[in-house]
């Protein structure tokens, strides 16, 4: 089922300007909770709520996703921004296209115990990044897997039993960008599409979660959580914006409640200058 509010809650949007640190309200609801922001290559920002997706403007418009089941937050918008690609309630990801029209499934039937979240495509937009999701048993596993966007064979990246998620892939498209917890707590690690060369990107006590390179490469934008947080939980108080820059210094751009659903998949503005993220303040939370 789709995420509510909770009484006296609401979803806000906003957009940093990295350079500056402003941030800027765009839009607020009391009545949808709203997850996820995507850019179109045009500035609109695009998000997901009561299983459906919605483009922002003074409302929440609906985009028409062509008979495709509920979606959830994991959706990712193509280089072109003529296509969105989603993560459904089934399962499976579709590709729709973004004026509307029929939705297309991309992903393979592996399995009643088998699960696809979508998280990036790459930058020629040939290709799907997603988190496959197995249970064997009673252990749930996570690994990134790719498939072609048009559809076809699924690649396996990763083969373990950490926790893995978010994955995404960088500018130059040679590598996918991930969180595991292959260090003890969720970190942020790269892999190298081509040999499977794994590297880890940060090392503090925090649980960082959805690492979002920047297009031009200068920054990695992630959500990091307070230490000995399990998984990505929602209506945290002192969640942090953090940015990891391309020199390995991190900054920190904000603190403010949320976490599932605050910045699950790119967010970042087509030029690189500002980033997009929700935040679900409840009355006097702060933010």
């Amino acid at each position: 089922m789709p995420r509510t509010l909770r009484p006296g809650q609401r979803s806000e949007l906003y957009v940093v300007d990295v350079a500056t640190g402003t941030h800027r309200l765009v839009f607020r609801s009391d009545d949808v909770l709203f997850e996820a922001p995507n850019w179109l290559p045009d500035g609109t920002l695009v998000v997901n709520g009561n299983g459906l997706l919605y483009r922002v403007g003074d409302g929440l418009e609906p985009i028409e996703l062509g008979g495709v089941p509920a979606i959830n937050n994991d959706h990712v918008v193509s280089p072109d921004g003529r296509t969105v690609y989603v993560s459904a309630a089934d399962g499976h990801v579709y590709a729709v296209p973004i004026e509307g029209g029929p939705g297309r499934r991309v992903t393979n039937d592996r399995g009643p115990e088998f699960r696809h979240y979508l998280h990036g495509v790459s930058p020629d937009g040939t290709t799907l990044a997603y988190i496959g999701l197995e249970w064997v048993g009673e252990r749930r596993i996570t690994n990134v897997w790719t498939i072609p966007s048009a559809g076809g064979a699924d690649v396996q990246v990763t083969d373990d039993e950490f926790a893995d998620d978010g994955s995404e892939y960088g500018p130059d498209g040679e590598w996918i960008y991930f969180n595991s917890e292959r260090a003890g707590h969720a970190q942020l690690f790269r892999i190298r599409v081509a040999d499977g060369t794994a590297e880890q990107l940060t090392s503090d006590e925090q649980v960082n979660w959805f690492p979002h390179p920047a297009p031009d490469g200068s920054a990695i934008a992630y959500v990091s959580f307070p230490p000995g947080t399990e998984g990505h939980p929602a209506d945290i108080e002192d969640v942090r914006l953090r940015l990891l820059t391309k020199d390995g210094e991190v900054r920190e751009l904000t603190s403010l409640f949320g976490g599932q659903g605050t910045m699950n998949v790119p967010s970042w503005s087509p030029d690189s200058t500002a980033f997009a993220y929700v935040t679900y303040p409840i009355e006097s939370s702060p933010i």
